[in-house]
């Protein structure tokens, strides 16, 4: 095993990106066993589904065992994503090698995942919520609607339907439904990027300590984007995910000549996953 960079602190940006996107190839069994697991979380998901759409009164088996097929891959997917927990305390821990599958281990943080996940979408989804009940947006929304519904002037049709034109919304109604929206937009998309950052951090925090108390921890999350750096975390995550954006518009400039080239994303999708996984813990090394 070799540690690069332990012992550095603070290390570069480029230097993260660099060792972020080569880590993968470094670990080419794990990648591989990766890679197996999501297309059969695949093919558990799709049977599962297809099973489900499928069933019938007399064939209610199908359901049955779509549901099963489908919990399979939620409990495959749940490790899956404990995994790349573990990716993360790699980078964390300046360590070189992926870490084994820890079946057991890795399912319990998966589940720690999501409820991390869940916690850090509840509460900006709520206070945008708070913010379109301020702004008034569902009152805006019902005026608008009463506003543009037009009365048939035939009596046979006015039994039947009622038409709906914006022509017969008021200027002033249409400004109050305009602004209220788009504050509540505003808000929502200030809101959620930067708990999509302190998320980050607690996710780090989470594969870290292991502690689902400590990636809860809101304010200390938060701080931790200072301790870092918050330019530095913005420039690791904003490069990651144009790396990441540029990777995805070339395959899918190539699927779209080449169909059958699209069974390339089976593999690139598991490498992005490491490399995204393996910047954040080592943006996070700084101040573990």
């Amino acid at each position: 095993m070799s540690n690069t960079f332990k012992g550095v602190s603070n290390m570069e940006i480029l230097e993260i990106i660099k060792d972020a996107f080569i880590f993968p190839t470094n670990n080419l069994e794990k990648l591989a066993i990766y890679i197996v697991l999501t297309f059969v979380v695949g093919l558990l998901m799709g049977g599962g589904v297809i099973l489900a759409a499928f069933s019938t009164m007399d064939a209610s088996y199908l359901a049955i065992i779509g549901a099963i097929l489908l919990i399979l891959g939620i409990i495959l997917a749940l490790i899956i994503s404990g995994y790349q927990l573990g990716i993360m305390k790699s980078g964390i821990d300046l360590d070189d090698e992926a870490p084994s599958f820890d079946w057991k281990n890795d399912l319990i943080n998966g589940i720690k995942l999501l409820v991390v996940s869940i916690v850090y979408f509840i509460i900006p989804a709520i206070i945008v919520l708070i913010v379109g009940l301020i702004t008034n947006v569902p009152g805006n929304v019902v005026n608008l609607i009463n506003e543009a519904a037009v009365t048939p002037a035939n009596a046979t049709a006015m039994a039947n339907s009622t038409g709906i034109s914006l022509d017969a919304v008021s200027q002033s109604t249409m400004a109050a439904f305009g602004t209220s929206i788009a504050i509540t937009a505003l808000v929502a998309f200030v809101v959620f990027i930067i708990f999509a950052f302190i998320q980050t951090m607690g996710q780090a925090r989470l594969a870290n300590t292991g502690s689902l108390g400590e990636a809860l921890n809101i304010p200390e999350a938060a701080k931790d984007l200072t301790r870092i750096g918050i330019g530095k975390v913005i420039a690791v995550i904003l490069l990651v995910v144009i790396i990441v954006a540029v990777i995805n518009a070339i395959l899918g400039y190539l699927y779209g000549q080449v169909s059958q080239l699209s069974i390339l994303s089976i593999i690139v999708t598991p490498y992005l996953a490491f490399f995204t996984q393996r910047a954040s813990g080592l943006l996070y090394s700084d101040i573990a």
